[in-house]
Order: structure tokens, then sequence, then C-alpha cells
């Protein structure tokens, strides 16, 4: 076969000698790359979900639900429930994992001659997604601690006039969580400069010290909300995001949605997963009590750490950090280099996971002083 790379073929101009996303999926004891939930479904939910999904099986022969209904019902009672602030059916959109309902927010808030803001070092598939929907991407700025840095931000938005503003909270690759009144400048200074959508990806607030920000949404059509239930819900697999926005917003993504779009069967699951929020949410209790353990333990050992409101936490800081990764990646533990110079992340994982990478960089901070 003749022999042809991508920019041979005629590919979009903006996605020319760019990579896909993605984190290395090596075959070592111990991966904590990915923040993922390291804890399976319990067994009571698993025979949930076959329940569910043998029921939807005996409908495969329709198309399900177009605008999934009874899912979206019940993802509103779990953020009323969880968050205080009252939302209904007319708030909600789900899609397959927050990485659609971002492509779709761009889709109709974004795309050619349109552009987005993100702060980064953040979550890079907001820069990917827009890129692939063909909205321009403007890098802002954040201060040295990772933090947004507010009056810079300001004048970006009010220079750049943004169609779509993204905050990140808590941030990815970082940790830190934005507060509100972050939020609530950067909202301001985007209905200044322009009627613009403002996106808060809290696809890790179950994990914060603090609240959400879904409150905020009241008397602010143009703010959106964004979350999933990869993380918390330890269901990776399942890839189900969802949005809480106005009403007004949950009508204009659906004018660009495939038709029928989630499945019969992630429909299924995502509803046997909500019967079981209470047991899940408990997993992510002690999932917060590692994260604040390995804060700790790496100040203890000598490493600086970016405050972590989510399930991950940065930690630094090395003079060449791909060598440190590969350093603990020699120790049997694979952790994330996301680029951030000087800088690594690590998923909190179990307890023994977390006492296997705690091991790893102890030695390597041991290894670095003698060599030193």
């Amino acid at each position: 076969m003749t022999d042809v790379r991508i920019d041979d073929l005629p590919v979009r101009d903006e996605l020319r000698g760019k990579s896909p996303y993605g984190a290395p999926q090596l075959d070592v004891p111990v991966r904590l790359n990915t923040n993922e939930n390291p804890y399976p479904l319990p067994e009571p939910l698993v025979e949930r979900i076959a329940e569910r999904v043998r029921e939807a099986a005996r409908g495969l022969n329709r198309y399900p639900d177009r605008d999934a209904v009874e899912l979206r019902t019940k993802l509103a009672e779990y953020l009323t429930g969880t968050c205080g602030y009252e939302v209904g059916l007319a708030n909600v959109w789900a899609a397959n994992g927050s990485n659609e309902v971002i492509q779709q927010l761009l889709q109709t808030f974004g795309g050619p001659g349109r552009t987005a803001i993100g702060f980064e070092p953040s979550y890079s598939m907001h820069a990917l997604i827009a890129r692939g929907t063909g909205t321009g991407w403007i890098s802002g700025p954040r201060n040295e601690d990772f933090t947004i840095d507010v009056p810079a931000a300001e004048k970006a938005v009010a220079e750049h006039r943004p169609d779509v503003v993204f905050i990140t909270t808590p941030n990815n690759p970082t940790g830190n969580a934005v507060p509100p009144e972050t939020v609530l400048a950067l909202y301001e200074a985007a209905q200044a400069a322009k009627p613009s959508m403002v996106v808060v990806d809290e696809a890790y607030i179950e994990f914060s010290h603090g609240d959400s920000l879904l409150p905020l949404l009241e008397d602010r059509p143009n703010l959106v909300v964004s979350r999933t239930m990869s993380k918390a819900f330890g269901a990776a697999g399942l890839r189900l995001g969802y949005l809480a926005a106005h009403p007004a917003v949950v009508d204009a993504v659906q004018l660009v949605r495939l038709p029928y779009h989630l499945s019969a069967v992630t429909q299924a699951t995502a509803l046997a997963a909500l019967e079981h929020t209470g047991t899940l949410l408990k997993y992510v209790e002690q999932l917060k009590a590692e994260r604040d353990r390995l804060v700790a333990e790496l100040r203890a050992a000598g490493y600086e750490v970016t405050e972590s409101d989510a399930n991950f936490v940065q930690f630094g800081r090395f003079e060449d950090s791909r060598a440190a990764w590969r350093k603990i990646l020699d120790r049997g533990v694979l952790v994330r280099d996301n680029g951030v110079p000087g800088w690594l992340r690590v998923t909190a994982g179990t307890p023994e996971e977390n006492d296997a990478f705690l091991d790893a960089v102890r030695e390597l901070k041991k290894e670095q002083e003698q060599s030193g």
C-alpha cells in the first residue's frame, strides 16, 4: 500500500501537524495517569445494570428515546439533591461524555468565524474540540500558582471578544478550584464585550472541598455548567456527560445533536448508576481522603504540590519532568506528563496503589538528592 501520511491528505489547514488527544496506555502494575476512579462498580449496581440493559435489549429494534427524558429527569434530581439548587428536565442535556457536550456547545455557539478562549494550562480537549469545529482558539493567562489572572483575563476577553469562554473548575491538570467571584467577573466581562457563552467545566466537582457553581445559573442565561459520570460515578467506560443551563441553551444544542445520539443501552446503564448514587459517592469520600494524603505525603517528601480539589494531584518541580516521568515508570508506576514544564500529575488510586506511587517518588527524591 502507498505510504501516505495525514498531511498528504486534503485535511483542513488547522488540523495539519496536530496530534490526537490521548494518554499512554501501558501495561504496568500501577496506572495512575488517566484520572479514572480506581474502584470497580459494586456488584449490586452491576446486577441492576444487567437488569436495565436486558429490559432495553427487548426494544433494540426501535430507536431509543431521542430526548432521553427519563435520564435527564434523574440527572436533574441528582443535581438538585447534591447542589441545593433546583433544576428540572428543561435545564439538563446529556450526551456521550462531557466531550460531546463541549462539542455540541461549540457547534452551536462557536464555529467558523467565531472564537473560544480558555485559561491554560487547562483541559486540552477544549482547544482540540474548538479546532475540530472550526472555532478559533485563544489561550488566556494564568498566574504562576495556576490561578486565573483575573485582570489579565478580563483584558483578554475585552480585547478578543470571544464567543465562548471556558472555565475549568477544578482545573485539569493543575487541580485547583476557581472561586465563584472569578467566574462572575469573567461572565460580566464576557457579556460586556458582546453576549458570549461561558462554560464552567465541573468534571471533577464531586471531589472538591468546596461547592458546585451550579447556583450561579440563576438569572444568567449565557452560563453553562458541564458535568460527567466518568469520575465520581466510576463510569468512565459508560461515556455519559451532561450539562445544566437555561432551557433555551438546551433547546439550542438540540439543533446540532445527531438524531438518537444516546443509545438505549447507554441510557439504561446511566439510569442504573443514578439509582446507586449514595453508594458511589461514598467511594468519592474515600478518594478525597486519599487525594489529601497524597498532597501531605508529597510535601513531606520535599515536592511542591498544587492545591487540589480534584481526584488527582500536580506535583514537582522537576528540572526535566519527562525524565522524572520515566524514572517513576521504571519503578512500575505510570503517572501523567501533561506537558506543563516542571510538573507531573498523579491520579488518586486505591491506598495500595498510592503507597506504591509514594514509595517510587520517595526513591526518586533520594536519588536526586544523592546525585545533586
